[in-house]
Parts: C-alpha cells; sequence; structure tokens
C-alpha cells in the first residue's frame, strides 16, 4: 500500500515536468506537411504565444488522474514478474549481469504487455486533446466528449486504435529498455567496486548510477522507437482519412508522402529529451519508492 501511495505522488509529480514536452511531440507528429522540419523549441513557443500555460499542458488532468490505476497495474506486474523470473533463473549457470538484465526485460516486457489493455484507450484521449484545433482532427470539449465521439463513429475499435501496433512493438522495446538498466546498472556498480550486496553505497551514489543507467536506456529506447510511436500517435488521432478506417499501412504511406523517410522521425528531438530525463526521473523514483516502501524490521 505504501508503495502505491507513494508511487502516485512522487510519478505524478513526473509527469508534470514531462508533460509539455509530450505535447510538444505530439503536435509536431500530427501535424501538416513540413512540420518534421520545425524545431521542438519554435512549436513549444508557439504553444505558450497562442494558448499560455494551459496550451502546454492540454490534456494533463485526464492524463494524471487516469494514470493513477494504470501505474498501480503496471508496477505491481514489473515486480512480481521480476522476482518470479529471478528466482526461475537461479538454476541457469550464468553471469550475474546477464541474470538482472534478463530478468529485468522479461518483467518489462509483461509489465507492458499487461497495461497496454489499460493505457492505450487513455493515450487516444490524451493525444486528442492534445492536438486540438490541428487540421485532421476533432474538436472536443473534455475527455468525456472525446470517448463519446469516437464511440459514436468506430465504437470500442476506435478507442483501442493502435493497440496491435503499441503491444507488438513497445513490449520488445519495453524489455529491451529494463534489460539495458538492470545490465548497465550491475555493470556501473561492479566497476566501482561493489562486489557485495551487503556493501551499502551512499544515496547520492545510487541516485547517480541509476540516473545514469536510465539515462543511457531512455536515449537509446528514444532513437529506436520514435518511428513506430510517430505512426502509432497518427493513427490514434487522426479522423480526415479517406476509404474507411485507417490503417498502419495507410499512415505510414502518408507520413512517406508528406515528408519522406524524415517524416518517421517527426518529434524526435522533444521524444528525446522526454524520454531521456524520463528514463533518469523515473527510475531514480522508481527506486526511491521502493527503498521508502522497505517495511521496517
Amino acid at each position: 500500500m505504501r508503495f502505491h501511495i507513494i508511487g502516485a505522488v512522487l510519478f505524478t509529480a513526473q509527469s508534470t515536468l514531462l508533460h509539455p514536452a509530450a505535447v510538444v511531440k505530439t503536435r509536431i507528429q500530427v501535424a501538416g506537411s513540413g512540420m518534421s522540419q520545425t524545431r521542438g523549441t519554435v512549436v513549444f513557443k508557439n504553444i505558450l504565444r497562442n494558448d499560455g500555460i494551459p496550451g502546454v499542458y492540454r490534456g494533463f488532468g485526464t492524463s494524471a488522474v487516469g494514470s493513477l490505476p494504470g501505474r498501480v497495474l503496471a508496477l505491481t506486474s514489473l515486480e512480481v514478474s521480476k522476482d518470479m523470473t529471478l528466482k526461475y533463473m537461479e538454476r541457469f549457470d550464468m553471469p550475474e549481469a546477464t541474470r538482472v538484465g534478463v530478468a529485468n526485460g522479461v518483467a518489462g516486457m509483461l509489465s507492458n504487455l499487461v497495461s497496454c489493455v489499460y493505457y492505450v484507450p487513455l493515450d487516444v484521449i490524451c493525444q486528442r486533446l492534445m492536438v486540438q484545433g490541428l487540421p485532421g482532427t476533432a474538436s472536443c470539449n473534455g475527455p468525456f466528449d472525446v470517448v463519446r465521439k469516437v464511440m459514436k463513429v468506430e465504437g470500442v475499435r476506435g478507442i483501442y486504435r493502435g493497440f496491435g501496433l503499441t503491444a507488438l512493438t513497445q513490449s520488445p522495446a519495453s524489455a529491451l529498455w529494463w534489460g539495458a538498466y538492470g545490465a548497465a546498472q550491475h555493470i556501473i556498480w561492479r566497476s566501482l567496486g561493489y562486489k557485495d550486496e551487503m556493501e551499502k553505497p551512499s544515496h547520492a551514489e545510487m541516485a547517480t548510477v541509476q540516473a545514469t543507467a536510465g539515462l543511457l536506456a531512455g536515449a537509446c529506447s528514444s532513437i529506436i522507437t520514435t518511428p513506430v510511436d510517430t505512426v502509432k500517435t497518427r493513427l490514434q488521432v487522426m479522423d480526415n482519412f479517406s476509404g474507411g478506417r485507417p490503417s498502419v499501412l495507410n499512415t505510414a504511406k502518408t507520413l512517406l508522402k508528406e515528408d519522406g523517410w524524415w517524416g518517421f522521425y517527426r518529434g524526435f528531438g522533444p521524444r528525446f529529451l522526454s524520454m531521456s530525463l524520463y528514463g533518469t526521473t523515473m527510475i531514480v523514483t522508481y527506486e526511491l519508492i521502493k527503498r521508502l516502501s522497505l517495511k521496517q524490521d
């Protein structure tokens, strides 16, 4: 209980910090031809000039409140699956860094698969609120209006736009992220001379090592996953498609036609910044939550 309560508070604070970058990234990905060449700072300034601070926090209330149950689901599945995998792998003779990396990777993949069921509809709602006013997007008055309009036109399938693409691509990416983080952190600790679990580094050392591993994992993940994220975002929010329901193939063809291969990296700058900061702050927050939630002997 303490783990989830502290997690809700700290992760909401983290979301407050990173939400503007998500808004900028989403608007670049969804906007028309030529926007892929626009710098994130320019888009950010334009949003501030036209809409003020509320503009860069579009969809934040829905995201912050809606994410609370999702975080409980994700964190619980992550911790349970990681413990089970570590216990299972004790029977295999392999380097400790490999064991930790595999356990973290499996846990990250399973956690992502489970949480996709909850987070994909939330993404559809939040992203539609973020891109209000752009060509090709429907105007909505709040999250419930988004749900009503999407359900009216497409039913449940509309709320789960991009689910298959998200599950098939983000789950391996999550496995890569958590696996790389676990292995990198283990290697860094060993290189610093901490070879015994009984040795206790200072809180400053712990935060520095965890932040470094998280930063590297987040940066690498953004490079690999941005093209898929661009396709997924457009698929979830665009409504002016001809020829029926939008598909992954049609969305990719439209991007390629508008901006060439670089179109798949729309919003890369804000996404790189967001995921790098996310990797750092998320993992430090995550590890801090676990330390604060330990039962006292």
